[in-house]
């Protein structure tokens, strides 16, 4: 089976084409960051405005690295949430009106399921059961998942997401949009024990996460310690290692509570190396193993909807020809496969 995968939740316009036996053929990814960079954040309106223009002459682009047409494409899956509502009707529109053009089957995706099975797309995929941490701008969660559509909520943000204390924080500290990645490489000229900053939520049973304390103990000492270049570093790895050391802790809680010795991780700030690093060694204390996607996959992307859209259409699920969209998506309600 041949799937074309469109990702349009929010600030990126992914596409690609995967097949069952032989792979990723194609995936190109449109970035907006220079469209939103002037206003520090997205914008959701610009953002939907962006996806019309980009997405048809990726689908184009995608198509042709892949060497298909259309009569090669046996099915279409789309992002359908959570996201923003505007972007995500711009790819469930093209992507169901596509299939219906085709005459092929559709499928809704939700986002949060592509980046879990992202680490799918590597030569050593994860066996379920695993226990997955999705970390993103606008989610953190602690999943414990049997198999595709059985999945158990263990624990979540409450108020801001891991990524997105990552980007305030960076923004309060002056540096440019999108801050997460830029505060991550100014942490390596840093001394982590410089500040000691709360590890939110750690002193108390619970696998749920708060991280907006953590940014606010970071504006009151980025407002008190100045702005110097080492200042600015020492900030920055004091920071990421609060959350990095909160993310281990509560992983190491879960794996206790499942039993399970295999993690996969997932999300944009799954591409952080010092949480790559101290996840592998949590595991490797336990015996266990963790999983990860390629970097190219952390962020949002067509490969992974693409994919996820093929282990539903597989196993016969499809839409019907209402072109809707849920820009709030628990993914506990998915159907299991």
């Amino acid at each position: 089976m041949r799937v074309l995968g469109i990702e349009t939740s929010c600030d990126e316009t992914g596409i690609a084409v995967y097949d069952d036996k032989l792979g990723l053929l194609s995936h190109v990814l449109y970035s907006q960051i220079p469209l939103h960079a002037d206003y520090g954040g997205v914008v959701p309106e610009l953002a939907s405005r962006d996806h019309i223009r980009k997405t048809i002459p990726l689908i184009q682009q995608a198509l042709r690295e892949a060497n298909c047409a259309a009569a090669d494409i046996d099915g279409v899956a789309y992002t359908a949430g959570p996201g923003l509502a505007g972007a995500l009707l711009v790819g469930a529109a093209i992507g169901r009106s596509l299939a219906m053009a085709w005459g092929k089957p559709a499928l809704a995706v939700h986002h949060m399921e592509g980046h879990l099975l992202a680490p799918m797309l590597e030569a050593n995929p994860p066996q379920f059961p695993f226990l997955a941490l999705l970390v993103s701008g606008g989610h953190t969660q602690l999943v414990a998942v049997e198999g595709i559509g059985r999945y158990e909520l263990l624990g979540e943000s409450i108020d801001d997401a891991a990524g997105e204390a990552f980007d305030k924080t960076a923004k309060l500290m002056g540096l440019d949009y999108p801050g997460g990645p830029l505060l991550a490489k100014l942490a390596v000229q840093g001394d982590s024990k410089k500040y000691k900053f709360p590890r939110p939520m750690t002193d108390r049973p619970g696998l749920d996460f708060s991280f907006s304390g953590l940014k606010t103990s970071a504006a009151n000492v980025i407002a008190k310690e100045g702005s110097s270049a080492q200042v600015q570093a020492d900030i920055a790895a004091s920071f990421q290692q609060a959350v990095v050391d909160t993310l281990v802790i509560k992983c190491e809680r879960a794996l206790v509570q499942t039993g399970y010795k295999r993690l996969v991780i997932a999300g944009g700030v799954s591409a952080n190396t010092s949480l790559r690093e101290q996840l592998a060694q949590l595991l490797k204390r336990h015996g266990g193993e963790v999983f990860y996607p390629r970097k190219e996959f952390c962020t949002d992307n067509g490969a992974m909807i693409a994919l996820a859209g093929y282990y539903r259409l597989a196993a016969g699920q499809q839409q019907d020809l209402t072109i809707g969209v849920t820009p709030r998506w628990p993914m506990q309600e998915l159907p299991a496969v």
